[in-house]
């Protein structure tokens, strides 16, 4: 590429019809042609080899082309085609110099290349200058005339050519006036148009609906090149504003904007190398498409690489960002704007269309981001929505009026966060994420009204439970006539205050009837539930109940006061009371009674196990049906059976097993508190010892020394029989008695002499004015505790040894 001060050029298209791709990209950056739009025009010279070409090039607009060295002889200067610019000239004018015709470098026949040449600067040029001689004019094989077929035939190629100004420059101008010379040669252009082969759609179509014709003349640059430089100037004028109305290319057509005449440049030359029909308005529309497309993804790659998008990008990543939308439709609106001042000149269909496909590729790339943005003023909302409505609730508000207000104005807000990141390019429907948030509200709105239904059911819940557990087993503890219509009253009341209680509760729900009714039917249950529990759990632990009943009314008397067992107390009498308590309590626990049901299972079990214990024993001949046998009770559902009647029997059969040994030891010490009661012997026995020691009494009478060896022998006797426990010894039976005395004895002889013998050796006191205690009586109280502690410890160890200890001992004992 050749630059001058004011000029730059390069070889366009080689000698070989090689398209120089990198110089023309390298040429319109040097001359910022991209930046011309519409605004700029495009001269071609044709015209025989070494007739001026490039000379007047260079002198009409300032161009640096090759010229011809005269001194060295007419040869070929320009091969292929130059291109450059223009200085000084108004629009941007673009000057192609294309290689002279008829020169003997390619010879007579190789008339392709000349052909290739014209029709590219037809498709190419806005003005078409044919360089041509004055005396050629008028003459049949004038050298003009083969170029000016050559220019009508390859124009026939174009299916729509563009309108061309054909100026014909008319060198080394003779005497003969320009008004002569230019009819002649309208006259011959003409001739060669009509001798021309047309499409039929042309047949008729005159030569000017595709040329301007323009003639014009200059003087021998040789001969008059002052005169030559002054008309050259004057036709300089010419070219400015070529493209205006009026202007030399004023009405030309299917112009090409200047960034994408490279491209179209190189396309249209690769068609006709192809030898096919240039389609100019089909390569109009291609070349826009390739421009616009370039275009567009210039845009694109700009956008994504646009700082404020990526900072808009990153900053979604983390949560919202106020004014999403407006800022993110500023930076699309300037890249649109952007890309519709670049590709205006183009056609106005692919233009639009691109513009169409550039403007889904930004909203396809921005969309995610659009999308996490929603999501973040959904999560975001919803994250209020829950935090207001607590706090509303917490305050007091009632549950439905505060779901209520909270998801209108949150859903108020939602729409206008939503409306904040509206991208005005995009027409996004955000329905789906908005029907999605109210999907969520109303999923916590409903998990919290279940929770606190839950809540306040588990309150009254919980207050029924306490209300009725403990009154309900203290009732059945002490189970009589009166103890399930107690247990009755008492359910109802508790059962009326705490759906009293609900109610009040739920009335700021705003539920339907059928829903209250079933939460109200729900707690009802629940406190049946709580008391047939508790009498399951009671009915489960009622042999046990009938036991402490049972010992409870036989041990104590009616004061509650321990009984102890004198001898005087009717024990039958009192078993069969304490007896039928126990049946009481049976009877009571044996089924659920809290819909005033009559049963009569406290009849049936009275009958067989009592009345019909005492028949038995009366009569055994006579086999009746034992009522008990059987796993229902008459007229009571097996779910509100708590014991059936075979239960019944086993229970009391164990239980009067379990009480059997209570009443025996009643009865044993009974009689053991008789019989130590009662020392004298029977009336006889005194008799009959009066009558026969009647002799052995008078002796005693006539000797009184036998008296005091006697009191002394019952002294003694006295002390071993308090020593030793006589009585204690044999209450646990004659062997273990005998046993137990036969290791004491010895040892307590021995113990009562050596306290003899101390006594007697012991001075009386002189001082002491109070009688001296007897060293016997003295020696007696010693012996009789040691003895009763020996005494007590091997009781003890005898019991434990028999596993059993009787009911007289221990009373005795206590």
């Amino acid at each position: 590429m050749g630059t001058g001060e004011e000029c730059c050029s390069t070889q366009l298209i080689d000698g070989d019809g090689g398209f120089n791709v990198h110089g023309i990209d390298n040429f319109m950056k040097e001359v910022k042609l991209a930046e011309c739009g519409l605004s700029y025009a495009v001269v071609s010279i044709m015209g025989p080899q070494s007739s001026g070409k490039s000379t007047l090039l260079n002198h009409l607009f300032g161009t640096n082309f090759r010229e011809m060295d005269a001194f060295r002889g007419r040869s070929q200067t320009t091969k292929g085609i130059w291109l450059a610019m223009c200085a000084g000239i108004e629009p941007t004018t673009l000057v192609m110099d294309l290689e002279g015709t008829d020169g003997r470098e390619r010879g007579e026949d190789d008339t392709a290349f000349e052909k290739q040449s014209a029709l590219f600067a037809l498709a190419v040029s806005d003005i078409v200058l044919i360089n041509m001689w004055c005396h050629d004019i008028g003459r049949e094989q004038a050298a003009n005339k083969p170029l000016l077929k050559t220019v009508f035939q390859v124009m026939m190629r174009l299916f729509s050519p563009r309108k061309t100004t054909l100026m014909f420059v008319i060198r080394d101008k003779t005497r003969t006036p320009l008004e002569n010379l230019e009819p002649v040669l309208r006259e011959d252009i003409q001739k060669i148009w009509d001798s021309v082969p047309k499409p039929q759609a042309h047949k008729e179509t005159p030569l000017s609906e595709f040329f301007n014709v323009e003639v014009t003349a200059l003087p021998s640059f040789e001969e008059k090149e002052e005169q030559f430089r002054e008309q050259v100037a004057n036709l300089r004028q010419r070219f400015h504003h070529s493209i205006a109305p009026g202007g030399l290319a004023g009405d030309r057509r299917g112009v090409v904007p200047a960034s994408g005449f490279s491209f179209s440049a190189h396309e249209i030359w690769k068609v006709i190398k192809e030898n096919k029909d240039l389609d100019l308005p089909a390569h109009k529309v291609m070349v826009a498409t390739v421009r616009c497309e370039e275009i567009a993804n210039e845009k694109f790659a700009y956008f994504s690489s646009n700082e404020d998008w990526c900072e808009i990008e990153e900053s979604v990543q983390a949560g919202p960002v106020h004014g999403f939308g407006k800022k993110l439709s500023s930076i699309i609106g300037t890249c649109l704007s952007e890309y519709d001042a670049e590709a205006i000149y183009f056609d106005e269909g692919v233009r639009t269309a691109k513009q169409e496909q550039l403007e889904s590729k930004l909203l396809q790339l921005v969309q995610p981001t659009y999308q996490m943005m929603l999501g973040h003023i959904r999560s975001g909302t919803l994250d209020k929505f829950k935090e207001a409505f607590d706090k509303a609730l917490s305050g007091g508000e009632g549950f439905s009026v505060a779901a209520h207000g909270c998801t209108k104005a949150f859903m108020t807000q939602f729409e206008e966060e939503c409306a904040d990141a509206v991208i005005e390019q995009a027409n996004w429907d955000t329905s789906k994420v908005r029907d999605k948030l109210r999907r969520d509200i109303d999923a916590h709105v409903a998990a919290v009204r279940a929770t606190k239904l839950s809540e306040i059911t588990a309150l009254y819940e919980g207050k029924l439970n306490e209300a009725l557990s403990g009154p309900v087993e203290a009732l059945l503890d002490g189970a009589s006539s009166e103890t399930w219509p107690a247990i009755r009253v008492l359910l109802l009341r508790e059962t009326e205050s705490a759906i009293l209680g609900i109610s009040s509760a739920l009335s700021g729900f705003d539920m339907d009837e059928q829903t209250k009714d079933k939460i109200l039917s729900s707690l009802e249950n629940y406190a049946r539930g709580v008391v047939e529990t508790k009498a399951r759990e009671e009915a489960a632990r009622v042999l046990i109940r009938m036991k402490d009943r049972f010992a409870t009314l036989f041990s104590h008397d009616a004061d509650s006061m321990p009984r102890v067992w004198t001898g005087k107390e009717d024990i039958r009498a009192i078993t069969k009371t304490a007896r039928s308590s126990s049946l009481k309590l049976l009877s009571v626990m044996a089924a659920i009674r809290l819909d005033n049901d009559t049963d009569n299972i406290e009849r049936t079990l009275s009958t067989a196990l009592v009345d019909n214990t005492n028949s038995a024993v009366t009569n055994r001949s006579i086999t009746t049906v034992d009522p008990l046998a059987s796993s229902t009770w008459e007229e009571v559902p097996a779910t509100k059976t708590l014991i059936t009647p075979v239960q019944c029997k086993n229970l009391w059969r164990q239980f009067k097993m379990e009480t059997e040994y209570s009443v025996t030891q009643a009865i044993a010490a009974q009689e053991a508190n008789k019989r130590n009661n009662n020392w004298l012997p029977p009336p006889w026995a005194i008799l009959a010892l009066v009558v026969l020691g009647f002799n052995e009494f008078m002796t005693l009478l006539r000797n009184p020394l036998y008296l005091g060896v006697i009191f002394v022998v019952f002294l003694l006797i006295k002390a071993l029989w308090v020593q030793l426990d006589i009585s204690g010894e044999f209450s646990h039976g004659i062997v273990p008695g005998l046993l137990s005395l036969s290791t004491k004895f010895l040892p307590t002889v021995m113990n009562l002499l050596k306290k003899l013998a101390e006594e007697g050796s012991k001075k009386p006191a002189t001082t002491d004015t109070r009688p001296n205690p007897l060293p016997g009586s003295m020696s007696f109280q010693k012996g009789v505790n040691a003895t009763s502690a020996m005494s007590s410890s091997a009781s003890s160890e005898i019991t434990s040894e028999n596993g059993s200890e009787e009911y007289s001992s221990s009373s005795k004992h206590d």
